[in-house]
């Protein structure tokens, strides 16, 4: 409630102390006020579609693009907010001489329509201004009503303030109402600087910088007069992570120190040049070891994985390089070539497949089995649907395989793999009535076969639930490098160049200043001190 009391009054007192120096101005010059206050209702009717849109709009999207929704208006309130401060603590002392002398020069056309339209631009900005901070204070707060009754109070303040300084009942020192109003704010603004990373995170817009840092439970437990401060007020959660404290500081250090910087150690125009000049290279320099600093260490895995057979017991290794896995059995050494077919969910994490055919084939396998080949092809069972006296062999038998390789890797290692064949039999002759089918299970000895019968091999799971564990590690770590390394020096360089901008900018102003003056080429705002009184 604290927080957008003083917003609606900060705020209304701006287009209060607007719409009253105009006002006065167009009274002295006995110009009628209706059509001002025609524009002033028009553009508050217009400031509330803008409020009421949003918060409609937001209302009306999935979960997920309402979270990303409320990032990006906090992010536009702390521009505009933060434009505000800035604004403000430059001009207020010189608000209504400025007001004034746009109003004289509005005037000498003979007309007043270019003071309306002032009116109704300015209460439009400050309009537009609240709705959006509103907005995003309300989605902040944990009460919308009492937030929604303390803007209202805020306005009302507002407007009883404008009507006391447009009757000549009431003066206010605008510098120190907006310098500590402005002070508050700041704190406003940091908090929805940490709102909007979060609600970021929820959106799935930033996942990194999620770490935990302190723990504010006991500091601010929820209920409490503190919790509601901290929460509530200043937007801080309990339970605040890495990136939205980095937000938190780095937004309020160099907002409080533009604040509340003394008036008389200010820097000159030459002095401000060469400061931007600094601040902008320790952006570059910050940037530039982010960006070497933050990089992922790759993680610790074997070269080559472990494989079992159908039975669990050690059976070789295998390994990948390229597209081409290489398997290493006490029999011998084998290569297949894969081939991609699209990324996969495998272990736990996002995996690449790859497919092939291991070499086989039937080649070199009996023409003909007798009962006994048959029984010991079968396990040492006769198989089902063969009767041993009534159909006694010997068989003919025809002999297919079924046999598929998979292969799935993360990180660019090899995180699983598997190879499956299955030999088929198809039995006829020997006395049976009709053809018959079985599956010859794998280790089976075969008449004149040099070994048994090859089964399927897996990759040792704890290899696997090891390699998925590190590849989301090190996926986690890319994501923070990316931020840290890429994001955040993005953020710097783009500070350094408006900085740098700025500096260029009023160089090339003072430049055209003559040498002795160039020191006292800008008006001190800050050097008197003065109460407005609109009448």
């Amino acid at each position: 409630m604290l927080a957008t009391f003083i917003i609606g009054l900060r705020e209304g007192l701006e287009a209060a102390l607007i719409v009253g120096i105009v006002a006065a101005f167009l009274r002295r010059n006995g110009r009628p006020l209706l059509p001002m206050w025609t524009g002033v209702l028009a553009a508050v009717a217009l400031s509330l579609v803008v409020g009421v849109t949003l918060a409609a709009v937001e209302q009306s999207l999935p979960q997920a693009a309402q979270e990303g929704m409320e990032s990006v208006i906090g992010a536009v309130a702390v521009v505009l907010v933060t434009g505000m401060i800035l604004w403000m603590g430059t001009h207020a002392r010189g608000l209504k001489g400025e007001l004034e002398a746009s109003a004289r020069e509005a005037l000498g056309g003979g007309t007043s329509r270019a003071l309306v339209v002032m009116a109704f631009l300015a209460v439009l900005k400050e309009g537009f201004e609240t709705s959006v901070f509103l907005l995003a204070t309300f989605q902040a707060s944990t009460n919308a009503t009492t937030a929604a009754t303390g803007a209202v109070l805020g306005l009302l303040a507002a407007v009883v303030l404008g009507a006391g300084i447009y009757g000549g009942g009431v003066r206010v020192d605008l510098a120190r109402f907006f310098r500590a109003t402005g002070i508050f704010l700041v704190l406003v603004a940091a908090g929805l600087v940490v709102t909007s990373l979060r609600t970021a995170h929820e959106a799935g817009w930033l996942n990194a910088g999620q770490g935990r840092t302190v723990d504010l439970a006991g500091l601010a437990p929820v209920g409490s007069v503190r919790g509601s401060l901290f929460t509530g007020v200043l937007g801080i959660p309990a339970d605040i992570r890495l990136v939205e404290v980095t937000g938190w500081f780095c937004y309020l250090v160099p907002m409080l120190a533009v604040v509340l910087w003394p008036a008389a150690r200010r820097p000159g125009p030459v002095a401000g040049v060469r400061l931007r000049q600094a601040v902008a290279g320790a952006a570059v320099l910050a940037a530039g070891l982010l960006a070497v600093l933050a990089r992922p260490d790759p993680p610790s895995v074997p070269a080559a994985a472990p494989v079992v057979d159908a039975a669990g017991a050690p059976a070789g290794t295998a390994s990948l390089s390229g597209s081409r896995l290489t398997v290493r059995t006490p029999g011998g050494t084998a290569t297949y070539a894969l081939s991609r077919s699209g990324d996969v969910t495998r272990g736990g994490t996002t995996a690449g497949h790859l497919t092939g055919a291991p070499p086989g084939g039937t080649a070199g396998l009996p023409a003909t089995l007798t009962l006994d080949a048959l029984v010991a092809a079968n396990g040492g069972r006769v198989p089902v649907g063969i009767d041993a006296r009534r159909d006694p062999g010997p068989y003919t038998a025809r002999w297919s395989e079924v046999s598929d390789l998979d292969a799935w890797t993360a990180g660019g290692r090899l995180l699983d793999a598997a190879a499956r064949r299955t030999l088929v039999l198809t039995l006829s002759g020997g006395g049976l009535p009709a053809s018959r089918t079985l599956t010859v299970p794998a280790g089976a000895v075969l008449p004149g076969a040099a070994a048994p019968v090859p089964g399927g091999w897996t990759v040792d799971a704890a290899y696997v639930d090891r390699v998925s564990g590190a590849a989301r590690t090190l996926a986690a770590d890319r994501a923070e490098a990316r931020f840290w390394g890429r994001a955040v020096p993005g953020v710097l360089l783009g500070v350094a160049a408006v900085l740098l901008l700025l500096a260029r900018r009023r160089r090339r102003a003072l430049s055209a200043v003559p040498g002795p003056g160039r020191e006292a080429a800008t008006t001190d705002v800050h050097t008197s001190r003065s109460n407005v009184h609109v009448g």
